[in-house]
């Protein structure tokens, strides 16, 4: 079982993501907003973070290269979460050090085979 960090300012997606990592035997923590999930990350030492891109505040890339850069938090994976067909936003993810990407609407056979994988 692995703790989960979801990222997520919508309540309904937020709500989703949990339910699917839960079914899928591993523990969810949430964050509303990146600020507080940056620091839910130092704290609570996820395995794997699933990290929504436009939020407000915060972007989710952002948030992403703040991980990548702390020590406490480099080796975290994150998953970014984008909008379907949003090309620029899954390769620039990409770039700011995320390991992968999923599109909305998220499926959960998908998603659960991108934190498996995101596990090693």
């Amino acid at each position: 079982m692995a703790k989960v960090l979801i990222i997520d300012d919508s309540p309904t997606e937020l709500y989703m993501l949990q339910k699917m990592v839960e079914k899928g035997g591993h523990e969810a923590i949430t964050a509303t907003e990146a600020e507080e999930g940056l620091k839910m990350a130092s704290s609570d030492k996820p395995d794997v973070i699933l990290m929504d891109v436009v939020m407000p505040g915060m972007s989710g890339f952002q948030a992403t290269r703040k991980l990548n850069k702390d020590a406490e938090t480099s080796s975290i994976p994150v998953v970014i979460v984008t909008t379907k067909d949003q090309e620029t936003d899954r390769i620039w993810g990409l770039r700011q050090g995320a390991l992968d990407y999923i599109t909305k609407p998220v499926k959960e056979g998908e998603l659960l085979d991108k934190i498996k994988a995101a596990l090693g």
